[in-house]
């Protein structure tokens, strides 16, 4: 029997797992190649025939999503499997329509297929968009299962950049291990805080391997989403975080929405710096669309290590790099700090961004006076400490979940911002995790 011609859109993490889950040992297709997106310099690589198992010896080829009609073309590819989060409903659709226009089907996964079922009890938090909160929704969700004797092991959304073979399974519990993994700086954003509370976080690529490990060290796995990603994993208490500094994202992003609807319990975060309003739209759009879902309201308030580096000061405000591009927030911890504490002013460090941040700009113009910490590899580090160091400023303000000055050398006075969640009233997440306690 022909095998069916199929081309997974993706975006190095959903894509891979989709296609292990699904394809990898399925004989009725024939995956002929990823696309990428979202993420720099994942196109023109392979994903390699250690991971893609015996039916693709010689791996599989990632191409740029720019090609995506050329490839189903000239390929003949017969079905698109769409895999990868945080877009606008209708912008799923434009590219649906691409696919269906060049002839081929469009097609996106469901749990029934792609969610792991694992012998622990599972906690996942995922949310309706990138940066709605999750991390610290995670930091909190970890310190009620710990405070009961429970033993939690994380593991985290695929953010495989490096070494694809390399990265199969990866385990983190001291700091060496970000340097012995080769980590970028949005991988150990996330890895480094579950490190500093003395937890131990899993990653990588196959995440039946994965998941099989930490089962072993594990009373619960806590499943840590990335973008607005539904969670690999089957959970026993789904936990969605929601973001009312942009009311409505809630219903119109994939699959921020497809989460909305599965959640046991849903977080409305950062309601101290929200407006009122926005607070309640979202709120209404949470009980409208899963009415028998736990509402829990909750603040991330900030914190400064040396306030007065801002008082008054001309301040570069550096952001968590995802949450500015395909997260599209306006702003982020760093920018409340800075109106907080009184600057004078945010400098706009465009005039002094180079090569691949100054790229960063291009791409997302929509950024504005803010500088994303991208650094997906060695080159785009190294610009993001150029630009950082070029710009005429009095102070820098890190607003990102890592001190970025224990990998940059940065040439000015320098403040981080930190912050934890913060239930408000009742219910709590205790009272969420109470069936697990």
């Amino acid at each position: 029997m022909e095998r069916i011609k199929t081309l997974i859109m993706g975006a190095a993490g959903r894509d891979f797992h989709n296609f292990n889950c699904v394809f990898r040992q399925d004989s009725r297709y024939e995956v002929v190649c990823f696309t990428a997106a979202q993420i720099p310099d994942i196109d023109g690589r392979r994903y390699p025939a250690e991971l893609a198992g015996p039916l693709y010896p010689q791996g599989i080829p990632i191409h740029d999503e720019s090609e995506l009609a050329e490839l189903i073309a000239t390929h003949g590819i017969q079905e698109v499997i769409f895999s990868y989060s945080d877009l606008p409903h209708e912008v799923v659709m434009h590219k649906a329509s691409l696919v269906n226009a060049c002839g081929a089907d469009f097609r996106m996964l469901g749990g029934r297929l792609t969610e792991l079922k694992s012998s622990k009890p599972v906690v996942s938090i995922c949310a309706s968009r990138t940066g709605s909160g999750k991390s610290q929704t995670t930091r909190r969700v970890i310190e009620i299962l710990r405070a009961a004797g429970k033993k939690v092991v994380s593991v985290r959304h695929p953010m495989p950049y490096g070494d694809l073979a390399a990265q199969k399974v990866q385990r983190f519990a001291v700091v060496e291990d970000l340097a012995k993994h080769k980590c970028t700086i949005e991988e150990m954003e996330e890895y480094e805080p579950h490190i500093a509370m003395g937890g131990v976080i899993y990653a990588g690529v196959d995440y039946e391997a994965i998941l099989r490990q930490a089962e072993q060290e594990a009373d619960i796995v806590l499943w840590d989403g990335g973008n607005n990603d539904t969670p690999f994993f089957k959970a026993d208490i789904e936990i969605v975080v929601v973001d009312p500094h942009r009311p409505g994202h809630e219903l119109s992003y994939y699959p921020g929405e497809t989460n909305l609807r599965k959640a046991d319990v849903i977080v409305i975060n950062k309601i101290e710096t929200a407006q009122p309003e926005d607070v309640e739209e979202v709120r209404a759009n949470c009980r409208r669309t899963n009415p028998e879902a736990l509402i829990i309201d909750a603040a991330s308030p900030i914190q400064v290590d040396e306030p007065e580096l801002i008082l008054g000061q001309r301040v570069l405000v550096v952001e968590d790099g995802p949450t500015l591009t395909h997260g599209e927030m306006a702003y982020g911890a760093g920018m409340v700090a800075a109106e907080r504490f009184g600057a004078a002013e945010a400098v706009d460090p465009r005039p002094w961004a180079v090569g691949t941040i100054a790229f960063t700009y291009e791409k997302y113009p929509e950024i504005g006076t803010l500088l994303p910490a991208m650094g997906y590899g060695d080159q785009q580090v190294k610009d993001l400490e150029t630009t950082i160091n070029a710009t005429d400023c009095d102070t820098v303000i890190i607003g990102t979940p890592i001190d970025l000055r224990r990998i940059l050398k940065i040439n000015k006075p320098s403040t981080r911002v930190y912050y934890e969640l913060q239930e408000i009233g009742r219910p709590t997440l205790v009272d969420a995790l109470k069936k697990l306690l």
